[in-house]
């Protein structure tokens, strides 16, 4: 592992970047407010998510000067990414129209899959399915869907955060148990990444991430499950599973705000998480939750799919029931007045 050092230089510099950015934003007052659909009730900077990206992307030369990393998963990845940071730090500094953002989404997604070439083949309850262009369009949408629910779910301090790096952890440790070490790198520099913006956006947090930083993570993650998907169908099932928690919460939320006629892309503060941390008075308990149920829950079975060999769709069943029960629990979805506490 001649290029160790790229782990620690990738941590240091997405530290140094977000107090930068930070500086910045309080110096050009770029500072989220709290308003009656936030989930934060001090002013704060945002914009430390481009710490994220610039920490990870910079790295991506030394990857694929090194030989560590297919040039074409290179390209997919950090040409997807940039195209999605760009968007939201366009966004996170003006405003740029719901139409115009989703199809800039939609070609970042389809970019990361032609150089991915395609979405492959996918073993489910036993049987392998290839759905050809059908599985691209697919796999375009979940893209997209992963980005926006990221953006969705980046809604209290450091959250979003350690959802990514209890992901990309995880990962790389099935990746290492399985004797696939070559896949390791993308989600350890990127857990890296994110490690170093968590210092500056742990609860309490000192600066948010910002669109631009949540809808990389979002796109950046989704990108990294279908290129592991290529290598194992298995592996796709586990990086679901791992994300579990995102994309039961966000997806739960949206079909629940759709059956009641609601504009769902208006800002809201009715996620699971959400009304999770008006309950408990705080961030802090919810983030802590979100990290165990990715510890103790979720990474086990993940390991499961591949150590024991057992059916991905089953297993992902299983770790998502409890998570739609907690999700209804806390009423994700449900009317924000139904919350006494909110």
């Amino acid at each position: 592992m001649i290029f160790w050092w790229l782990i620690p230089t990738v941590l240091f510099l997405s530290f140094l970047l977000t107090a930068g950015l930070r500086r910045y934003a309080l110096a050009s007052n770029i500072i989220d407010i709290p308003n009656a659909r936030s989930s934060h009730a001090v002013p704060t900077p945002r914009g430390g998510g481009v710490a994220i990206v610039l920490a990870f992307l910079l790295a991506l030369p030394v990857l694929g000067w090194a030989q560590l990393i297919a040039l074409d998963v290179l390209i997919a990845v950090g040409g997807a990414g940039a195209l999605i940071a760009i968007i939201g730090f366009m966004d996170d500094h003006g405003h740029i129209a719901a139409r115009w953002r989703l199809l800039g989404h939609f070609c970042a997604g389809t970019w990361a899959l032609f150089w991915l070439g395609g979405f492959p083949q996918l073993s489910i309850f036993g049987m392998t399915v290839d759905l050809g262009w059908a599985g691209s369009i697919l796999a375009a949408f979940y893209l997209v869907w992963m980005l926006n629910l990221y953006n969705f779910m980046d809604g209290i301090d450091g959250i979003a955060s350690v959802e990514a790096i209890c992901t990309c952890l995880g990962a790389c440790l099935i990746y290492w148990l399985t004797g696939m070490q070559a896949l390791v790198w993308l989600p350890l520099l990127l857990a890296m990444a994110v490690l170093g913006f968590l210092f500056w956006n742990f609860p309490p947090a000192k600066i948010f991430m910002g669109d631009a930083g949540s809808g990389f993570l979002g796109i950046t993650l989704g990108v990294l499950s279908i290129q592991a998907a290529g290598a194992s169908s298995q592996l796709l099932w586990a990086w679901l599973i791992l994300l579990g928690v995102f994309i039961v919460d966000a997806s739960l939320t949206l079909m629940r705000r759709l059956l009641r006629g609601e504009k769902v892309y208006e800002a809201h503060r009715s996620h699971a998480y959400q009304f999770a941390s008006r309950r408990f008075g705080k961030h802090l308990p919810v983030t802590l939750a979100v990290a165990a149920i990715n510890l103790f829950w979720l990474l086990p079975l993940a390991l499961c799919t591949l150590l024991l060999q057992v059916d991905g769709a089953w297993v992902l069943i299983l770790a998502y029931v409890p998570l739609i029960v907690l999700a209804i629990k806390f009423n994700g979805g449900g009317l924000e007045l139904a919350d006494p506490r909110a």
